[in-house]
C-alpha cells in the first residue's frame, strides 16, 4: 500500500477533505462504505456511464465488463452507499459498423456522456484504440474515465521510449489540459507482455518464437513488449508480421512460418481481430497443428475458449493456448461473493475476464462521488447544468487520484500518471470444460 500521498494531499486539498476521503474510500470489501456523510439537503440523482463493446463480435469481451459495472451501481443503490444519492446506469456500446469495437463510435459515446451533466464519469473503455480516441475530449472536459482493461503503455507513459517516447509521445494529445483525468486498474503491456514472454521461455522452455499482431494499438503494443522481453531472455525471434483485423485467411503466412519451425506463436490482438481465426487456421497447416499459441487478455474471452476448445495431449485439437489477464486472479471471500452475486444476476456462464474489473471501476467512481460530496462539492442540479458538472467532476477526479480502496480485484490506488500501483499478471489456459464459467483455467500469477 502507498501512504506517501497523505501529506501532499492534506496540504493541497485541506485536512477536512483528507479525513472525508479516508473515511469514504477506505472500504474494505465490496458492499462496505466509509462513515462520511454527503453534505446535501435533499435527494440527488447522478449517473454512472460505461463504454464497452457489448454486441456482435466483441460481445463476449465487453458485455461481462458492462454487467460488472451495472451490478456495482445496483448494489450501491440497494445498500445506500452514498447517502441521499441514487445512481442511474448509463451504458454505451462502442461497437461500430464492422461489428467490432470502434474508436469513432467510442468517441461519440463519450461526447454524449460528457454532454449530460449528471454523468459523473465512466467505467471503460475495454480497448486501448478506443481509449485513444476518447481521451482528448474527456480530458479537456475534466471528465473521469476509469478502464478495467486498457493496457497500452503510451496512454499514460513516455516509456518504453521505443514505443512512447520522442515523436511517438502522445501525452500532449491525450492530456490537452495538462491534468490527469484517465485512470486504469489493469497492468500495462510492458509488464503483461514481459510476463507472457517469461512464462513461455522460463516456465515452458520454448526458445524460438514467431510474433503476429493485429495492427491495432493494443495488439501492436503487447506484441512489441513480448518481443523486447524475448530478446532480453535470449529467445530466438523467427520473425514478426502485422495483419489487419479484416484478414480472412492466415494460411499462406502460417505456411511460411511452419518452415521456420517455431516452438511457439505469439499473437497480439483480440479474439475478434484475428485471434480466433488464426488459431483455427493453424490446424490447417500440418507442421503447426500442435504448436502452442500464446496471447494477451484480448483473447481471454468465453467465445474464444468455447470456439477453440480444450487442448488434447494427442494433438487432435491443436496445440495448447495460454493467455494472460492484466489483473489479479479472483480469490478470497470478496471474490466469492462477487462471483455469486454476478452469477445470480447474469448467469455463471456470462462472467468474463473483466467482469470484476468493470465492477471495481464503477465502485471507485461511486466512492469518489461519496468523497467529493463529503468534501462539500456541489453536484449538478440537472442534465443541463454543465458549469457545475465540470466543477463536480473535477472533485471526483481529485478523489480518484488519492483513493485507497480494496475491491474484488484487490487493493486499488493510482500513481501520478493514473496507472494502477498493482502490477499483477495472471496466466490461464482453456479449461477442461470450456462451456463452464468463463471457459478458462488459472495456471499462475506473477507480481512485478
Amino acid at each position: 500500500m502507498r501512504k506517501r500521498w497523505s501529506r501532499i494531499f492534506a496540504l493541497s486539498m485541506g485536512i477536512p477533505l483528507l479525513l472525508a476521503m479516508l473515511a469514504a474510500c477506505g472500504a474494505g470489501t465490496t458492499g462496505s462504505g466509509g462513515s462520511a456523510t454527503a453534505t446535501t439537503n435533499g435527494p440527488i440523482t447522478l449517473k454512472i456511464g460505461t463504454d464497452f463493446p457489448v454486441s456482435s463480435k466483441d460481445e463476449s469481451a465487453g458485455k461481462p465488463a458492462e454487467n460488472g459495472a451495472h451490478l456495482a451501481v445496483n448494489q450501491a443503490n440497494q445498500q445506500k452507499l452514498v447517502p441521499n444519492v441514487t445512481f442511474q446506469f448509463d451504458p454505451q456500446d462502442d461497437v461500430g459498423p464492422s461489428g467490432a469495437h470502434d474508436a469513432a463510435t467510442g468517441q461519440k459515446n463519450v461526447a454524449a456522456l460528457i454532454g449530460d451533466a449528471l454523468v459523473v464519469g465512466i467505467a471503460g473503455p475495454l480497448n486501448s484504440s478506443v481509449a485513444q480516441a476518447e481521451l482528448p475530449e474527456a480530458n479537456q472536459a475534466s471528465f473521469p474515465i476509469i478502464s478495467p482493461a486498457n493496457t497500452n503503455d503510451c496512454l499514460t507513459q513516455t516509456q518504453p521510449a521505443s514505443e512512447c517516447g520522442g515523436k511517438n509521445d502522445k501525452l500532449p494529445t491525450y492530456r490537452p489540459s495538462g491534468k490527469v483525468t484517465y485512470f486504469r486498474i489493469a497492468t500495462r503491456d510492458q509488464f503483461q507482455g514481459g510476463a507472457l514472454a517469461d512464462f513461455a521461455f522460463k516456465t515452458k522452455g520454448w526458445k524460438s518464437a514467431y510474433i503476429i499482431d493485429d495492427t491495432e494499438t493494443y495488439g501492436v503494443g503487447i506484441a512489441t513488449s513480448v518481443q523486447a522481453e524475448w530478446a532480453k531472455l535470449g529467445g530466438k525471434l523467427l520473425g514478426r508480421s502485422s495483419e489487419a483485423p479484416t484478414t480472412t485467411s492466415y494460411v499462406n503466412l502460417l505456411t511460411q512460418i511452419a518452415t521456420l519451425k517455431p516452438d511457439v506463436i505469439f499473437f497480439g490482438g483480440n479474439d475478434s481481430t484475428g485471434g480466433t481465426l488464426l488459431r483455427q487456421q493453424m490446424l490447417q497447416v500440418p507442421a503447426l497443428k500442435t504448436v502452442p499459441m500464446v496471447a494477451g487478455d484480448g483473447t481471454q474471452t468465453s467465445a474464444f475458449a468455447r470456439t477453440i476448445g480444450t487442448y488434447k495431449p494427442d494433438g487432435s485439437n491443436g496445440g495448447p493456448v495460454f493467455t494472460s489477464v492484466a489483473s489479479v486472479h479472483l480469490t478470497g471471500s470478496a471474490a466469492d461473493k462477487f462471483i455469486s452475486d454476478y452469477s445470480a444476476a447474469y448467469g455463471a456462464s456470462n462472467i468474463g475476464a473483466y467482469s470484476a474489473g468493470g465492477y471495481d471501476c464503477a465502485m471507485v467512481l461511486i466512492q469518489a462521488v461519496k468523497a467529493a460530496l463529503a468534501s462539500g462539492a456541489k453536484p449538478p442540479a440537472n442534465s443541463g447544468d454543465s458549469a457545475q458538472a465540470t466543477v463536480f467532476r473535477q472533485a471526483v477526479i481529485n478523489a480518484i487520484q488519492h483513493i485507497s480502496y480494496t475491491g474484488v480485484t484487490g487493493h486499488i490506488s493510482f500513481d501520478a500518471n493514473g496507472d494502477t500501483t498493482s502490477r499483477i499478471i495472471s496466466i490461464y489456459t482453456i479449461a477442461d470444460n470450456p462451456n463452464s464459467g468463463d471457459g478458462w483455467s488459472f495456471i499462475t500469477q506473477v507480481t512485478l
